[in-house]
């Protein structure tokens, strides 16, 4: 098909959901993808933090080809091998003794609040069922997760709500302490704001909110569902804090690609669920499992981690340079390969002029530029992305 009857029938059968850009995609391989017309592109959205190996990383197809020729699909009522490879890498890679599959960041966060509020049921008084969670946060578009979103855009049009929830500044512990109730059971944020803006918290922010869950009894639910597997520069962002919290979920980048979420806990926490409580029909499936293994394997052992901080202080620095140079940059933040500028004005139209240029960017809130590429990104790539901005911003 060619790309404008890809369009029209995408058009007349897809429900307008998503802003699509006038491109059609086909092959990926790496930091790279190509259109149906064959016009190559740098990739800096990797399917927005997702991709973090690149595209078609061999490691990870293998792994789906291997699995597809034995074991696609079967119940949870059974066991599998590569669910339980999975569980344990996961578990000897973190502060959690136990792991929930299921099938994307949504469905992690939904299963984490309802972890929250049966642990609290059970162990807290009758009435905590509430919790706390960050004002510009993003966490989902499930009804529970865009009711603990604090952001009213993804909320207009779907009240009522889900009770239970309320919401504080990011990097504001007093705020949040305030906003303790008698019938708070947990808080629950990103350690980096993605959606937001990339807004990374003070050094202090999250041991802070820890000693507050420590105080008051109550639950810290991580959403490290685009900060983990890596994307910071570690595993998971809240090493850096050197604090561990009660709960946390992944997806994204989990399967490189592959459709899958986890959802982790302590055995205290984790032991509120009994057979019943929640479940997933599609949730540990094989293939995703399998994809998940290769993609955790691989990124422990090819020195990713590493490479996405070292060439993450170098993209920041880049970014810095180009700040000095552009008026309309008025600020650069990041952390590991999360990186993103704020901008002056609105940011659509330099998105639009990198597309044109073979330069894939994206753009959140309007006015900030959020870059979260592939973590196997060279800096020679990292060099051919900023040649392409400084040319589109000289105008602006």
């Amino acid at each position: 098909m060619t790309e404008k009857e890809i369009m029209l029938l995408a058009d007349e059968n897809i429900m307008n959901t998503y802003r699509r850009f006038p491109i059609a995609l086909r092959k990926g391989s790496g930091t790279r993808l190509w259109d149906v017309n064959g016009r190559e592109y740098l990739d800096l959205v990797a399917g927005i933090a997702v991709c973090n190996l690149g595209h078609c990383h061999p490691n990870v197809v293998a792994a789906i080809k291997d699995q597809a020729d034995n074991l696609m699909h079967v119940s949870n009522l059974y066991y599998t091998e590569k669910q339980a490879q999975l569980a344990r890498l996961l578990v000897e890679n973190s502060f959690a003794d136990k792991v929930f599959f299921c099938n994307s960041g949504a469905e992690a966060n939904e299963a984490a609040i309802k972890l929250a509020r049966k642990y609290a049921h059970e162990n807290m008084e009758p009435d905590k069922f509430e919790l706390i969670t960050m004002k510009d946060s993003f966490h989902g578009r499930t009804m529970a997760t865009i009711t603990a979103t604090g952001q009213e855009k993804f909320q207009f049009g779907f009240t009522p709500l889900l009770a239970g929830f309320s919401y504080v500044p990011f990097n504001d512990l007093t705020a949040l302490e305030k906003a303790i109730t008698a019938k708070t059971c947990g808080i629950m944020l990103e350690p980096i704001q993605g959606e937001g803006g990339v807004i990374i918290p003070d050094a202090q922010y999250l041991a802070g909110v820890r000693d507050i869950c420590d105080r008051h009894g109550i639950l810290f639910i991580m959403d490290e569902v685009q900060t983990g597997m890596g994307r910071t520069g570690k595993l998971f962002a809240y090493e850096y804090s050197k604090i561990q919290p009660d709960i946390m979920t992944l997806a994204k980048a989990l399967g490189n690609g592959f459709p899958v979420g986890a959802m982790l806990a302590t055995n205290k926490i984790a032991k509120a669920f009994a057979p019943g409580n929640h479940a997933s029909t599609f949730g540990g499936n094989p293939l995703a499992m399998a994809a998940a293994v290769a993609t955790v394997k691989t990124m422990l052992q090819d020195g990713i981690l590493e490479q996405s901080c070292q060439t993450g202080e170098y993209f920041l620095s880049r970014l810095k340079k180009l700040r000095q140079k552009h008026q309309i940059i008025t600020e650069v933040r990041g952390r590991g390969l999360m990186l993103a500028c704020g901008l002056s004005v609105e940011g659509s139209d330099i998105v639009n002029e990198c597309l044109k240029r073979g330069l894939l960017i994206n753009c959140i809130g309007g006015k900030t530029l959020r870059f979260v590429p592939p973590l196997i990104i060279t800096t020679q790539e990292v060099d051919q992305a900023i040649d392409i901005l400084d040319a589109v911003m000289e105008g602006k």
